[in-house]
């Protein structure tokens, strides 16, 4: 009985072996699209990002000129404008609304930034267990043929045992530093927003 239960157990691990090469090759073809896409918000909207919080504050405050031009002239990412300006387009809102709706705004787009954080996140965890069953399948046929002195079809299997570890742990450590990367920037992103929505709040409170 327990042949037939390794019998069942081996062929189970045969037949997983291409679908985690499969998946493996997805991990770092994902890696390298993830270096990509981290590239374009580097030099795309992020490298014209430049806006002292403090003087935006400020400008908001003294009244020069309307809080939509001011938050349209500023250098704040399009979905940090896109929120405040959200924001303002209420002016019959109570107080209590206002801030509920700045809340439902900031929340948006702590989800928003999660949803992408996620995507690194699991590629980056799901990556080394790949790898580590790309390392372990191999290794079946590789001892038995040991036993039978097959030195060929040992080193076929070691080869493929390290290989998918390597791409396992590449694709890892790709997107484990992608996500590092990102979760400062978007942590800075949600930190302004959260500021100037409270300003933003408390102005039209005011007014």
């Amino acid at each position: 009985m327990s042949t037939v239960f390794h019998n069942i157990l081996r062929a189970v691990a045969s037949a997983m072996e291409v679908p985690v090469v499969v998946c493996l090759l997805l991990a770092l073809a994902f890696a390298a699209f993830s270096i990509g896409w981290v590239l374009t918000e580097r030099l795309g909207e992020r490298r014209h990002l430049s806006v002292s919080l403090p003087a935006l504050l400020d400008r908001l405050r003294s009244g020069e000129e309307p809080i939509p031009d001011c938050i349209g002239h500023s250098g704040l990412l399009r979905r940090q404008k896109d929120a405040l300006l959200e924001l303002t387009r209420h002016p019959g809102f109570t107080p209590a609304m206002r801030e509920s709706l700045a809340a439902n705004l900031l929340e948006q787009e702590q989800s928003h930034y999660d949803r992408i954080l996620k995507a690194t996140d699991l590629a980056a965890k799901l990556s080394p267990m790949f790898g580590l069953l790309g390392t372990l399948i191999p290794l079946g046929p590789g001892i038995i043929a040991l036993g039978r002195g097959d030195t060929y079809t040992l080193s076929a299997s070691l080869l493929t045992a390290f290989d998918t570890t390597i791409a396992g742990l590449i694709a890892a450590a790709v997107c484990l530093c992608i996500s590092t990367v990102r979760r400062r920037w978007y942590s800075g992103y949600m930190t302004d927003l959260e500021t100037l929505l409270d300003c933003v709040t408390e102005m039209e409170r005011e007014a």
